[in-house]
């Protein structure tokens, strides 16, 4: 089992930056692809970001390429989303999920094993 937990989200205003942490624990000698989704009042869960075990590849939506930015350290069994320009529509409950078993980093969540509880970012002015 692993554990997942979600730090670093809060009220910001547009344009504003902000940094998300997972933070792992359990089984986490082997690292595992992970990823951020997000879920916005009424809307489905959509993919942000992936990375993979080694931290070598990442993969990002098209509504936050350029903006966010997925990183990880496993020594610190940690990953981060740097999320900068933040705009109204990144308003949302943000959660992270390790995938065990992909070969490759994957945008779809049932690939995604284990999920954190969600941390709230809300963008308004």
């Amino acid at each position: 089992q692993v554990q997942l937990v979600e730090s670093g989200g809060g009220l910001v205003q547009p344009g504003d930056n902000l940094r998300l942490t997972c933070a792992a624990s359990g089984r986490t000698y082997r690292p595992y692809h992970m990823g951020w989704f997000r879920q916005a009042p009424g809307k489905e869960r959509e993919f942000v970001a992936a990375i993979s075990r080694s931290g070598d590849s990442t993969d990002y939506a098209v509504s936050v390429k350029g903006r966010f930015t997925i990183s990880r350290d496993n020594a610190k069994n940690t990953m981060y989303l740097q999320m900068n320009s933040l705009k109204s529509e990144d308003t949302a409950v943000y959660y992270c999920a390790a995938d065990p078993s992909s070969v490759l980093i994957t945008s779809v969540p049932n690939r995604y094993d284990y999920w954190g509880q969600g941390t709230q970012v809300t963008v308004s002015s």
